[in-house]
């Protein structure tokens, strides 16, 4: 691998990274020199990722107007979370018939993290849920074991996931958050698949509430 294609990968993973974990609010300038200067390598490399980004949906590239983040209207966001909320119950109903007792502790040890990190006080850490969430709910669907599914709830959450910012959830949505995961592991675990299906609805909802207003909110003060 030459050295430019590593620092090209390099620059897509640092720069997915801290999209996703809201670093770059939704609709802010990408300036190619700035972002070379922080990540330390060439214009090339993070032309290349900016470009690559915008393959997944995460940035926009506008002739003459450079890169930014994706943003999303509020009606849009609906849209996803509509089709969410038709794909994944189902992808969670498919995961409880295939999760053996080792993938069960495996969501278990997950969610326990998230709840531990996520909890109001000194040690609480919001901006690690993001990486948990995501590994919980990749989990999900990989036990799933359904490509078809996977892959159409993959290409409805990629672009809206940058504003999946646990920031922006009041103390009650977030405690309702962190219980949703643990509530849907413990229905895993007795092979109740309309119950874990039924907490992920109640999940996806306490989500979309959050984000619906978040995005009203911004959308008042711009």
């Amino acid at each position: 691998m030459t050295r430019t294609a590593t620092s090209s990968e390099r620059a897509v993973a640092t720069l997915r990274e801290m999209i996703l974990r809201g670093e770059f609010r939704p609709g802010a300038r990408l300036g190619e020199v700035e972002l070379a200067e922080r990540l330390g390598v060439s214009r090339t490399p993070v032309r290349e990722a900016l470009t690559r980004l915008a393959v997944e949906g995460l940035v926009e590239i506008a002739p003459n107007r450079g890169a930014r983040v994706a943003s999303w209207t509020l009606e849009e966001l609906k849209g996803v979370f509509d089709l969410r909320t038709a794909l994944e119950p189902r992808i969670t109903a498919l995961a409880t018939a295939n999760a053996t007792s080792a993938d069960l502790d495996e969501l278990d040890a997950l969610a326990q993290e998230m709840i531990d990190v996520g909890q109001p006080g000194e040690k609480q850490d919001l901006d690690a849920l993001v990486s948990l969430n995501r590994e919980f709910h990749g989990r999900l669907a990989t036990l799933a074991n359904h490509p078809a599914l996977t892959s159409a709830l993959n290409r409805a959450i990629q672009a809206p996931i940058v504003l999946r910012n646990f920031h922006a959830y009041d103390e009650a949505s977030l405690r309702r958050s962190l219980a949703h995961h643990a509530e849907i592991v413990t229905a895993m675990r007795v092979g109740d698949a309309a119950w874990a299906e039924a907490v992920m609805i109640a999940h996806l909802r306490n989500a979309w509430a959050v984000m619906a207003r978040t995005v009203s909110d911004e959308a008042t003060d711009t």
